[in-house]
């Protein structure tokens, strides 16, 4: 991927360029110290002079009014823009070039400025050293903060509640809120002289006189750090969507991954880059320079790969795949630029301003094409029947026909800060993560909410999230990690309050389902890891660990991330940015695919041929998850798991399936499923003594009561408890029916014998609806 950049013969600006910016995706504005304010047209590449500023009025910055407020292009917003000017002044001007507001804002040159993402508020720093908050009206709000040198940069979080200042060799993040703390750490060994913050990825960077550039999170860790350059870093800026950036410095323009590694270095004689500005839609960018020269890159050479095709983007408008199989060559013309590609199962989305095309690896020759509504499409993400479009406005559910499906909605909805690691789709699914990171909306395949339209909520903020591809519906599970990089499984469609999370592991780099079955990757404290059944914690959590397939991430380079796991293929990309591809052994994906066809003979003859403990265990998960008992005993057997037969064979032995379903339900954990079957079946007599096992005495008495019979049999039980632990009774409702009930041993002894001989006579609920019908 690099840059193909357009430099004008001969330069609009007679002195240095200080501020750039894009109205529309082809029309670019431009500032310079000769007071002139251009507006480049691109496609004709016509510049219009639209006005002159005072010749006492040197710019110093330039920030556009957001077009995107709260997630959604908003009709009335103004076509305005804010400068700074080297006497201390910031001005709000109209799209004409008109000044329509003059304000006195620092001491000194107000070196930068920027509106909040949401309108509501500009941030200013100066040569004061002061970094103030005003209305979008130019009233002052407050001084934020006073440092001992001048603010070169300012930045905005994605929330708007934080402010991001270079100062010296420190940044600092100062919150809005007055309670709490700023953040502030020596980030360069030179003065910093530009950073920004990408409300999408959330990451940081920065570039300074030392010559390097850095890449930093929001808690001020280095994740990344350049090498040094010949000259001082004038000038660096974020692609909205977040997934790279630029760097520029004396007649220098590098193009980076947001991991820091580099993707190309132009070398163009256009003096120092002094400002920089990238289009909506993060395809194209304008610097500002020191010859006086507006230069525009557009991206080109973007390549992907899916499974043996590789899919190239030779030009702005033109695509070129090749089949790896047969040395097959297609080239697709397009007539607007490509603004974003996706290729996944067996489908090429590309997008241009106007257009979705959809194209059949199988030809591709007839796309389908559907208009678009927005210019700025940010996200593409695939699923095997449906695909999801995100822009400013909204998020759309497409088929490969180019039908729209949905447009899901939930409150306080912001698309813009949405990426692939905050939002995912299945065939049935779609899950978003919200903007507070602590909830996340699950929404059916037709846009409703899942459920009562409550949220998932965890305890910390959730930093990646992504649904499984395989499998029905009802057993849609979505693995996510937190903050504290732990990844946990959580089943999607629940019965009320009932929401099982559970934790797979620690210490998680990232992670990526698997195309085809539920097998998840992970790089896990630096070891490249297969969970093999992940939904293995819903059955037997001591399996787990069994069931995993581990490997030294070492050999595939520092920092290795995981691109995607196709059938038995994982690449990774590396810390340099090369691909790297590893197999992993086939014959989890061949048991997996039995078990889903319930092949349950051909999955037993498999693991007894390949005789490995983690197909076993599998097989053994699988089965009581799928109520196969008999298999899941040939599997415990295998893994000497001798007391699980046991209990096993005495569920086999109960004649009514009713139970038997409720005894598999307390093999796996699932104490409350249980339970549920039980009164479900109108096995009241069973859950009473289920409970009762367990020590849930209120519980137990509870359920008694409810139904007006074993009263007796719940405080026998709970009187032999104390008397052999020598206790006093202290349980209020226990106190009040002891009084009711004559407690007698041999009659409740008695009556227990009965209500089981009862049950083993009695046709459980599912065989008699079965016999009704």
């Amino acid at each position: 991927m690099r840059f193909k950049l357009t430099i004008p013969k001969e330069s609009k600006h007679s002195e240095p360029v200080n501020c750039v910016g894009w109205t529309t995706a082809d029309e670019v504005y431009s500032i310079g110290d000769d007071h002139v304010i251009n507006k480049s047209n691109l496609i004709n590449n016509e510049v219009q002079k639209l006005s002159d500023l005072s010749s006492d009025l040197f710019p110093t910055d330039m920030h556009w009014f957001p077009k995107s407020i709260g997630g959604s292009k908003k009709v009335g917003v103004p076509d305005i823009f804010v400068i700074g000017s080297a006497d201390g002044k910031f001005m709000i001007l109209s799209k004409n070039g008109k000044i329509e507001k003059s304000v006195e804002a620092h001491t000194g040159a107000c070196i930068c400025i920027r509106w909040s993402y949401d309108g509501t508020m500009i941030v200013t720093g100066g040569e004061d050293g002061q970094v103030k908050l005003w209305s979008k009206s130019g009233m002052l709000r407050s001084s934020l903060s006073q440092a001992n040198g001048p603010i070169y940069s300012v930045a905005w979080s994605a929330d708007n509640d934080s402010v991001l200042f270079c100062s010296g060799k420190t940044l600092t993040i100062k919150p809005l809120s007055a309670s709490s703390k700023q953040n502030t750490w020596k980030a360069h060994d030179g003065i910093i002289l530009k950073c920004d913050w990408n409300p999408v990825n959330n990451l940081i960077i920065s570039g300074g006189e030392d010559c390097r550039y850095k890449l930093w999170d929001s808690y001020g860790r280095q994740l990344y750090s350049s090498y040094m350059h010949e000259y001082p870093i004038t000038c660096l800026n974020w692609a909205p969507d977040g997934e790279l950036f630029a760097v520029g410095s004396y007649n220098t323009l590098r193009l980076a991954d947001k991991l820091g590694w580099s993707y190309s270095l132009e070398k163009p004689n256009i003096g120092s880059v002094f400002s920089m500005s990238w289009s909506s839609d993060s395809t194209q960018i304008a610097c500002g320079c020191g010859s006086g020269q507006l230069v525009v890159g557009n991206l080109i050479e973007r390549r992907l790969e899916w499974r043996h095709f590789e899919i190239t983007l030779a030009d702005s408008k033109q695509i070129k795949v090749r089949n790896c199989e047969n040395d097959a060559k297609e080239e697709l013309d397009l007539k607007d630029r490509v603004i974003k590609m996706s290729a996944g199962f067996g489908y090429l989305i590309v997008i241009t301003p106007t257009q979705c095309n959809i194209y059949s690896v199988k030809s591709f020759n007839t796309p389908a094409i559907t208009e678009l509504k927005e210019a700025s499409v940010t996200l593409i993400v695939q699923s095997e029947k449906y695909f999801l479009l995100i822009d400013g406005a909204g998020l759309y559910v497409y088929s490969y026909d180019g039908r729209l499906v949905s447009t899901p909605k939930w409150p306080a909805m912001r698309t813009e800060i949405l990426n692939i690691n905050t939002v995912s789709l299945s065939d049935d699914t779609i899950a978003v993560r919200d903007s507070d990171h602590k909830n996340v909306y699950f929404f059916e395949i037709n846009g409703k909410l899942i459920g009562d339209g409550k949220p998932m909520t965890h305890m910390n903020e959730i930093a990646e999230l992504a649904l499984d591809q395989a499998g029905n519906a009802n057993e849609r599970k979505l693995a996510f990690v937190d903050k504290n990089r732990d990844l946990f499984l959580s089943n999607v469609r629940v019965i009320g309050s009932n929401r099982k999370i559970n934790k797979l592991g620690g210490n998680i780099q990232n992670f990526v389902w698997n195309d085809a079955y539920n097998m998840l990757a992970g790089i896990a404290d630096a070891r490249f890891t297969i969970w093999y059944y992940p939904n293995i914690v819903y059955v037997d959590k001591n399996l787990l660990q069994r069931s995993i397939y581990q490997r030294d991430s070492s050999e595939f380079g520092k920092n290795p991330s995981l691109v995607s796991f196709l059938g038995n293929h994982v690449t990774m990309r590396t810390s340099d940015g090369s691909n790297i591809h590893s197999v992993i052994p086939p014959y989890a994906s061949v048991l997996l695919a039995y078990i889903s066809s319930n092949k349950w003979e051909e999955a037993l003859k498999l693991c007894r041929f390949v005789k490995d403990q983690s197909l076993w265990t599998i097989l053994a998960g699988a089965a009581i998850y799928n109520k196969d008992l008999d298999t899941a005993s040939h599997a415990y057997a295998a893994l000497n798991e001798i007391d699980k037969v046991e209990y096993i064979e005495y569920i086999k032995e109960s004649p009514n399936k009713d139970i038997r379903n409720a005894e598999t339900a307390l093999l796996c954990g699932n104490f409350q499923d249980a339970e549920a079957i039980l009164l479900q079946s109108n096995l009241i007599f069973r859950a009473i003594m289920l409970n009762l096992y367990q020590y849930n005495w209120e519980r137990a008495l509870e359920l008694a009561v409810k139904y007006q019979n074993y009263i007796e049999i719940v405080i026998g039980f709970r009187q032999r408890y104390l008397e052999e632990y020598e206790k006093k009774e202290t349980i209020k409702m226990f106190l009040k029916y002891r009084k009711e009930v004559d407690v007698d041993m041999d009659l409740i002894s008695a009556m227990i014998e009965k209500e089981f001989i009862k049950e083993r006579e009695r046709p459980s609920e599912s065989n008699a609806l079965a016999k009704k019908y």
